[in-house]
């Protein structure tokens, strides 16, 4: 030890200064109670106040529904059906060959089909298996064969070639599901039976929270329960538009959107308001 210097002794009170508090000793301190003036100073501190959910928040009230078709009027007011036809025959067809398959390659196989085949007669007149190399490159074309030939022999023989203008009739026709019915009345005969759901439909309904069911007629039937029936056509293109313009599948385009301030989907890529974890596709 070098000369004339002693070690440091203890403090009497049994802690050196400066010594910072192990763990151990600061959970011993943390379990001494607390003294009146540290009760009295706690009791008077402000509380911190905890941000509070939006109990009042109601996805279906009258007024969000119209501000969410005000908005969609902004974006798509003129939107029509994109698959090309010139019948109503034509836009069945058209609407059947569009299952697991896109609008643009439906267009792209239609106009050939249509100049051979100009009738339903003449739809009537094949077997799947002529109609198959017609239809290959829309997808499930044998099974898309099958239900195109046999609504044209339905039509012709039940319906005197005319196709149907009516739910429970269009629904007797192979391959005929309310789907391909609703465009059809919607879209050609300008009847509004229900709304069309299909995924793009399935898809922003549910990140609108206008329905938390997955089944396609269960959603039907929530959107025909706060959608006014004189939008059901218009606001099914409307959502088809938007689904293929910004509210996309996978990386939806939520700056762009007109609709981002008064949606809460949990799969947005940007959001300037609380996003629900159960409003998702």
């Amino acid at each position: 030890m070098p000369r004339g210097r002693t070690p440091r002794q203890p403090a009497r009170t049994g802690r050196q200064d400066r010594v910072a508090r192990t763990p151990v000793r600061q959970a011993q301190a943390n379990l001494r109670p607390a003294t009146d003036g540290e009760r009295r100073k706690k009791a008077l501190s402000p509380a911190k106040a905890k941000p509070a959910r939006n109990k009042s928040y109601d996805p279906l009230a009258p007024e969000r529904i119209a501000e969410i078709l005000k908005r969609l009027d902004q974006l798509y007011p003129d939107v029509k059906c994109a698959l090309t036809h010139t019948s109503a025959w034509e836009l069945l067809v058209a609407t059947i060959l569009s299952a697991q398959s896109t609008d643009v390659n439906v267009n792209r196989v239609t106009p050939e089909l249509f100049r051979k085949y100009p009738t339903v007669e003449d739809f009537a007149a094949l077997s799947p298996e002529q109609l198959e190399p017609d239809v290959r490159s829309t997808g499930f074309f044998r099974n898309k064969s099958k239900s195109v030939v046999g609504a044209a022999k339905k039509v012709v023989a039940d319906f005197g070639g005319q196709v149907p203008r009516n739910m429970k009739d269009l629904l007797t026709l192979p391959g005929v599901a309310r789907k391909t019915a609703n465009v059809v009345l919607g879209s050609w005969f300008k009847i509004a039976e229900g709304v069309v759901v299909d995924t793009h439909v399935h898809r922003i309904s549910r990140r609108l929270e206008l329905t938390t069911n997955n089944d396609p007629q269960k959603i039907e039937q929530d959107l025909m329960r706060v959608i006014p029936r004189e939008r059901w056509i218009l606001f099914s293109h409307q959502i088809i538009w938007h689904g293929r313009k910004l509210c996309i599948a996978r990386k939806p385009k939520c700056v762009d959107c007109l609709l981002e301030n008064i949606c809460h989907a949990a799969d947005k890529t940007w959001s300037t308001v609380e996003m629900h974890k159960n409003a998702k596709a």
